[in-house]
């Protein structure tokens, strides 16, 4: 029987909804599939590693001790939400912050948006804490304080979540058997499987999101979700990841891809078997379509990277790159009660970037204009916001603080203005548009819903502030260091001669 007809018999002919655009090849090969056998052992093998080794989290605490579901479900819904794009060690203090502060639906129901930013500010991604917040006002007031009870409702329902957050509170809370994708799963079934087409394309992501629903354990699908992403965080990460201690090894056609591309490089037939019992399930070491056609191979145009070992998987499109933008800000400054400094901060618009959240007057500089337009851009906020008028010559101009975000790389050029008097600001006009503006102390400041930059941006500030104020002492210190050493004055030594020890003691004649 000749290669091809073998082939053919291992082939699974699919017509998948998901692949049937033009440019998507119709062909799926069982390379890149689980079959029943494989599947039961990595369910074995995977919930024995988690179990002894899964990290105490606070969340998972609350998610095996609360037996309140509703609560359980909000406690593991506020953690989600936080996990998306933020780290585990970053997110860990604020979830216990959070839950401290409303450790049920209805308290965070009862809580207003400023509070919400507040305890969020430094988080990043703000709009999650927004939409946390109306979720649970919606809990409340629409669904009887009871949270929904399978994915599909969750997503439905509450704002904000999506496919993976609803997966992931429906099998950790509830128990439904569904599988989840997240960045750490889709790095372990590309490994486990080799798939190496763009992993971002919806047609891939539907078939990871089949795999991870056919693989999930039905008996404990919470921890196996639970598992699967943390082998992604702690063994199986985008860099240096740690094939001896994976629990999978055996089972990963990217391992097994990479001993054979080093076995061809060093021009050696090497043939190992392992004594686990997967190895005997079948032994597959390459896709069995022909080069090109299958859906979820590496492009043919992709050259492998022998350096990356298992790392060449998985693949993703180029990023965009971020929109770069220009905005002049300004701290402005005033004497406040016993002298202590207050900064005037003006609320931004209820929606779009970083909405609802306080910043120093801000204004993003157009495209035409140049850096230099900063200052008068500034002079002109400042006038619309407060009706006072501010000379260009007021303004100390401070230097640049650069924030990138996820989409953004904003520059922000900084102005310091300093009023010895406390003036007010007039009252606006009726039917004006002025933002909601106030003055705080530095404390304040800290503790008000306010963007990570802005906080770069006093840091700034305060940095030069003292710079210039330690220059001037140490002027100070030198003049008066240099008196002590010489309280006679100089004296001009003869041209050639060197002074005699006797010179110094000699007083300075008087003029």
């Amino acid at each position: 029987m000749g290669r091809a007809a073998v082939a053919s018999g291992k082939i699974q002919k699919q017509e998948d909804q998901s692949l049937s655009r033009k440019d998507a090849p119709q062909q799926i090969s069982q390379y890149h599939c689980f079959i029943t056998e494989e599947t039961k052992i990595l369910r074995e093998n995977l919930l024995v590693w988690y179990d002894q080794n899964k990290r105490e989290l606070p969340w998972r605490t609350l998610a095996c001790s609360e037996s309140d579901l509703d609560r359980r479900a909000y406690g593991v819904w506020v953690s989600e939400i936080m996990l998306q794009q933020t780290q585990v060690a970053t997110v860990i203090d604020y979830y216990n912050s959070w839950m401290k502060t409303w450790p049920t639906l209805q308290d965070l129901a009862r809580a207003s948006l400023e509070e919400v930013n507040e305890k969020w500010s430094g988080l990043g991604y703000y709009s999650r804490g927004r939409r946390l917040y109306e979720g649970a006002q919606k809990v409340i007031s629409e669904l009887k304080g009871q949270m929904p009870r399978s994915a599909e409702l969750l997503q439905k329902l509450l704002p904000g979540v999506g496919k993976y957050t609803a997966g992931a509170v429906a099998s950790i809370c509830f128990g439904q058997v569904t599988g989840v994708v997240d960045g750490n799963v889709i790095r372990v079934l590309c490994r486990l499987r080799c798939i190496g087409a763009d992993s971002s394309t919806p047609a891939v992501m539907d078939r990871l999101w089949d795999l991870a629903n056919t693989i999930v354990d039905p008996d404990r699908p919470g921890d196996f979700n639970q598992a699967m992403m943390e082998l992604g965080a702690t063994v199986c990460t985008p860099k240096k990841p740690l094939c001896t201690k994976c629990p999978l090894q055996s089972q990963c056609w990217a391992f097994k891809k990479v001993a054979k591309e080093l076995t061809s490089a060093t021009d050696k037939l090497v043939q190992r078997r392992s004594k686990h019992k997967a190895e005997t399930i079948r032994d597959i070491e390459e896709c069995d379509l022909v080069s090109g056609s299958c859906a979820l191979c590496l492009p043919t145009s992709e050259t492998w990277d022998s350096t990356l070992g298992v790392a060449n998987f998985p693949r993703k499109s180029a990023k965009k790159p971020s929109r770069v933008e220009q905005t002049v800000t300004c701290v402005w400054e005033r004497p406040g009660e016993q002298e202590e400094a207050q900064y005037m901060i003006v609320r931004r618009p209820s929606t779009g970037l970083l909405a609802g959240m306080w910043e120093f007057p801000s204004m993003l500089l157009e495209k035409e204009l140049a850096a230099k337009d900063g200052a008068s851009t500034v002079c002109q906020r400042l006038q619309d916001l407060t009706g006072q008028t501010v000379q260009l010559k007021e303004l100390q101009y401070t230097g640049e603080v650069v924030h990138v975000f996820s989409h953004i790389h904003q520059t922000y050029l900084v102005y310091f203005l300093s009023r010895s008097q406390a003036e007010s600001i007039c009252v606006k006009e009726e039917g004006a548009e002025r933002p909601e503006i106030r003055w705080v102390t530095k404390k304040q400041f800290l503790d008000s819903a306010v963007p990570t930059a802005m906080k770069k941006i006093l840091k700034l500030c305060e940095s030069k502030t003292f710079r210039k104020s330690d220059i001037k002492m140490s002027r100070k210190r030198k003049s008066d260091s240099a008196a002590v050493q010489s309280p006679v004055g100089k004296l001009k030594a003869e041209p050639g001669k060197q002074r005699t020890i006797q010179s110094f003691f000699k007083s300075v004649p008087s003029k």
